[in-house]
């Protein structure tokens, strides 16, 4: 596994660098960006089995990276059980690049270091408001604003990297592919909703205000913000129009 700790207003050209040449990170041709609850949820057999499949699935067939908090709880935890269900040395490794924020992250101090190989400890403490980090993630960016135990300003470094990254231009030929920003189609970005709290509702506002517009997919079934996002777009008609008390009711309870 690779690690950085960084700023969340990080130089992105210095940071994509590094990732590429230094981690040998082969460029993405997509970037799947989970976002939900950072608590722990459940999610019914079907669901999550479904949910793993596809998403392996997808990384796999477009080498996409999958970015997320990369805590080992809430929506990371699933997608490092996804990766952990395709686990095998025969196949290609995905890439999930977790960017969680460096004041949060239980038994950092195992972390602390330049150019060492550390042992690091991810069964965290029950009683702790911390977070281990997920193991099945390959690479981490951790993002230090000088805060313990509050999110927030990895989601601007989350959000900066992938307008970035989205910029690096994919030039395709019959023997090779090749990134530079410049001429050539971007590389697309695809926001996924699996449950979520209200942040993930404001995140994805922003992605589909973002010129050009993120497509997001929400995960309908499980639970809280993908649920919400899901009810508002079914009984939304062609106008726009939706009646305000249909969502408070569908809501109340939701962000409890």
């Amino acid at each position: 596994l690779y690690y950085i700790r960084l700023s969340y207003d990080s130089n992105l050209d210095q940071l994509l660098h590094l990732m590429v040449k230094e981690w040998q990170m082969e460029l993405p041709k997509l970037v799947i960006s989970v976002h939900g609850g950072i608590q722990n949820f459940k999610l019914p057999s079907k669901i999550k089995q479904v949910f793993s499949k596809g998403l392996v699935k997808a990384a796999e067939t477009t080498g996409a990276w999958i970015i997320t908090e990369g805590i080992n709880s809430g929506v990371s935890r699933h997608v490092g059980d996804a990766l952990k269900g395709r686990a095998s040395p025969h196949l290609k490794k995905v890439c999930a690049v977790g960017i969680p924020p460096w004041g949060v992250i239980e038994n950092q101090r195992d972390l602390i270091g330049k150019d060492v190989i550390c042992l690091y400890q991810t069964l965290g403490n029950p009683l702790s408001k911390l977070s281990t980090l997920n193991s099945m993630h390959s690479h981490f960016l951790m993002a230090d604003d000088g805060t313990v135990g509050k999110y927030g300003n990895e989601m601007m470094l989350r959000r900066n990297l992938e307008k970035y990254i989205s910029l690096q231009k994919i030039h395709t030929s019959e023997y090779s592919v090749c990134f530079e920003t410049g001429m050539g189609q971007g590389v697309p970005i695809v926001g996924l909703v699996v449950e979520g709290g209200p942040n993930v509702i404001l995140m994805v506002w922003e992605y589909v205000r973002a010129s050009p517009a993120v497509p997001v997919v929400v995960y309908e079934g499980t639970g809280r913000a993908a649920d919400i996002l899901a009810f508002t777009h079914k009984h939304t008609g062609d106008t726009g129009d939706l009646k305000t008390s249909e969502i408070i009711c569908n809501s109340k309870g939701l962000f409890k």
